[in-house]
């Protein structure tokens, strides 16, 4: 399989999810502390929007490498 084979089809599948899904969340430590033996930290979960632009974006993206390569 090609570079851009495989390019292609990491994009299509990129998209396919986030049309799926529409968003993903992630955890982030925000502040650290220790006092002695007690250790305190703060995590904020911060969720992330995909628009359905991008993912039709990037399944069409996909479908073009795809495309183009197959008539080289």
């Amino acid at each position: 399989m090609s570079g851009t084979k495989l390019l292609a089809l990491i994009l299509i599948v990129a998209g396919v999810l986030g049309l799926a899904y529409g968003s993903f969340t992630y955890t982030q430590d925000t502040h650290t502390t220790q006092v002695g033996p007690i250790k305190l930290s703060v995590k904020d979960q911060k969720t992330v929007n995909v628009p359905v632009w991008a993912g039709a974006g990037l399944i069409i993206a996909g479908v073009v490498l795809l495309v183009v390569r197959g008539k080289n």
